[in-house]
């Protein structure tokens, strides 16, 4: 077994920053400032490197600024109606606009003020100015003028200026070359299936497309086997024509983690292990010069921490303020635990329900990719802290436009593929609504509810005593929250199984007597009262039941549990088993409701999806169509209080 690598330190945020700054520094990284000239068409969003001054005059010459005809002003000093002027063709000339002004001629009457008497005469009736209706020359631009100061961002009004003053070729800072090494002995491409161990690779299109819009001129290369040979190698050929190198992944310290040994052998490790969550185990070093920054294989730590770093030196290479990131208070929903001596980055939601814009955690895990998708924004929680609370109030780094914020649903409370199809409908209308969706179970919607953090909950809660859905639990938990209960749809519940149902899996007898693999959905959704109530009405002890601890929170996750063999069965909606090409065992129907507060009902966001699920037929095909689903009552209210 191979020795492991340790870290080097585990530097503070702030630590690691003085200390790489300053290594660039040493490196004259900043100074370099390569230039290259290229073609005015294809300079839009470059950036000058020098100044640019008009090669001609625009226009180069007088021009009729209207169809009518050029005569010389002087001509016509006495024209009034009691005494028109009229001219012969010698003493004026037809002209249309941009035509060049005629030798001797110094002014144009539009044609509407001119009146034809014969072929060759015409009458007017008003004198006129120097210089009238004529664009002269260098009014626009004059020769040697200055139009683009080094350092600007080239528009495309900026390109028809050059161009129009000759200019065809312009001198801008070039971009900074970056190339991005993804490593890995398990990596396929994108299009390969993927077997047990290996991992599609993506990561690297992920950053090479950040680096990119941050103004960089990245590529990306294959990617190389955890050899230390190899990646020796491919470092040293990279270095000698990038102005940076980006690894992702090899930078931890696993048995074949190799980036950290292999940098400090050809290079300088500046830092390695910074006091950052995600992505503690970054390493920034020099090779020959070139800074080679390792990122974490994680995709969420590998782009944090790239933000943290990479985004700034982008920025400095080619001279330029970073964009100010956008900052907005918003109150926490929920409190977020964090370790002290570490800046936690937490990926949020975000979305104003009545007075308070709330902010809600989208997901820990640093490989979870959806859960930047998602995301509104970023809350960093300081080294000194060990969280924050619910209630109270933080900033939060936007990673959306405000007014997409401003048009988010937050819904919160039981997962239902029909969220999914709401969300991608709603986003088609105009205005649009977008859906901020977190499935928390159904109690926890209902706690949503009363804590005032979401405009709707999903719940499908059956009451044992009475066998009545959600109303029970409403009178009982929101009592005095005036709301409405409107249905979305009735669906089946029963046993995901593999296809054929090879364990022929009828009952909850009969995963407790053959000691079957069974997964459960979390305390407090209604899948799991579900569950509880068929239990003990059959008599079957939960201790029976193989995997009854074992939890998850969405119906295609128990579905995916399945589909990859990890357990024999578990429950959920008859959609989600044939999403992922699973039998399905029916076990009952349940009734799916939207709990809404009469404060949010006439919300705008909210009509918008009433209107959708009692409208859209073609909606309603679509539910259909995932299987599972009745819509007998979908959008009326149900109960109210």
């Amino acid at each position: 077994m191979s020795a492991r690598n340790i870290y080097l330190t585990n530097k503070p945020l702030s630590e690691a920053r003085e200390l790489w700054n300053a290594a660039l520094g040493r490196h004259r990284f900043f100074d370099n400032a390569p230039t290259e000239s290229i073609n005015v068409d294809n300079s839009l969003g470059r950036l000058t490197a020098e100044a640019v001054f008009a090669g001609n005059s625009s226009p180069s010459y007088n021009a009729a600024a209207m169809d009518g005809i050029a005569v010389r002003f002087a001509d016509l000093a006495s024209a009034n109606e009691s005494n028109p002027v009229i001219l012969s063709p010698e003493h004026y000339q037809a002209v249309n606009t941009g035509n060049a002004l005629p030798p001797d001629f110094d002014a144009v009457v539009m044609i509407e003020d001119v009146n034809l008497l014969s072929d060759d005469r015409v009458e007017l009736i008003s004198p006129a100015t120097p210089w009238q209706h004529v664009r002269t020359i260098g009014e626009d631009i004059v020769a040697t003028e200055l139009i683009l100061p080094e350092n600007h961002r080239i528009r495309p009004i900026d390109q028809g200026a050059m161009l129009a003053t000759g200019i065809t070729e312009v001198t801008v800072k070039r971009s900074p070359r970056i190339l991005v090494i993804p490593t890995g002995t398990e990596l396929v491409q994108p299009g390969q299936s993927a077997e047990p161990g290996q991992i599609i690779e993506f990561n690297s299109r992920i950053l090479a497309g950040y680096l990119n819009q941050w103004g960089g001129e990245a590529r990306r290369s294959l990617p190389v086997t955890d050899e230390p040979v190899l990646l020796e190698e491919a470092i040293l050929a990279a270095v000698k024509d990038n102005d940076m190198v980006v690894l992702n992944a090899g930078a931890s310290a696993g048995t074949k983690d190799f980036t950290s040994s292999v940098l400090s052998k050809i290079g300088e490790v500046i830092v390695h292990g910074i006091a950052i969550k995600p992505g503690k185990p970054v390493i920034l070093a020099i090779v020959d010069d070139v800074p080679v920054i390792g990122l974490p294989g994680y995709p969420v730590s590998a782009l944090l921490t790239m933000r943290l770093f990479v985004e700034e030196m982008i920025s400095g290479f080619l001279g330029t303020d970073m964009v100010p990131r956008e900052y907005t208070a918003a109150t926490m929903s929920r409190p977020v635990h964090s370790s002290m001596g570490v800046d936690q980055m937490v990926r949020v939601t975000l979305g104003h329900v009545g007075a308070n814009l709330m902010c809600t955690p989208s997901g820990k895990g640093a490989g979870a990719v959806m859960s930047l998708v998602r995301a509104d924004g970023l809350l960093t929680i300081p080294a000194g802290s060990e969280g924050v609370g619910a209630g109270e109030k933080v900033q939060v780094e936007l990673l959306r436009e405000k007014s997409e914020i401003e048009a988010t649903l937050v819904v919160i409370g039981s997962h239902d593929n029909t969220i999914d199809l709401l969300a991608n409908q709603l986003h088609k209308h105009k205005p649009r609504v977008r859906i901020s969706s977190a499935h928390v179970g159904s109690m926890g919607g209902i706690m949503a509810i009363r804590r005032g953090e979401a405009h709707l909950a999903g719940s499908h809660l059956l009451d044992e005593e009475s066998g009545e859905y959600n109303v029970p639990f409403l009178r009982r938990l929101l009592p005095q929250t005036p709301l409405k209960l409107v249905n979305l749809c009735y669906r089946e519940q029963g046993f995901m199984v593999p296809q054929g149902n090879p364990k022929k899996i009828a009952t909850f007898a009969d995963i407790a007597k053959n000691q079957l693999s069974f997964i459960n959905r979390q305390r407090g959704a209604g899948t799991r009262l579900l569950t509880d109530k068929i239990l003990k009405e059959q008599g079957i002890d939960r201790a029976d039941i193989n995997g009854y601890a074992h939890e998850e929170y969405t119906h295609m996750s128990i579905a995916a549990a399945v589909a990859s063999g990890s357990v024999d069965t578990g429950m959920g909606i008859r959609a989600a088993a044939l999403a992922l090409g699973l039998d399905f065992v029916p076990v009952a129907e349940e009734r799916y409701d939207l709990i809404i507060p009469e404060e949010f009902y006439s919300d705008f966001k909210v009509l918008a999806l009433l209107d959708l699920i009692r409208t859209q037929s073609g909606f309603h095909q679509k539910i259909l169509e995932l299987g599972g689903y009745n819509l007998r009552d979908c959008g009326k209210i149900l109960y109210e209080q």
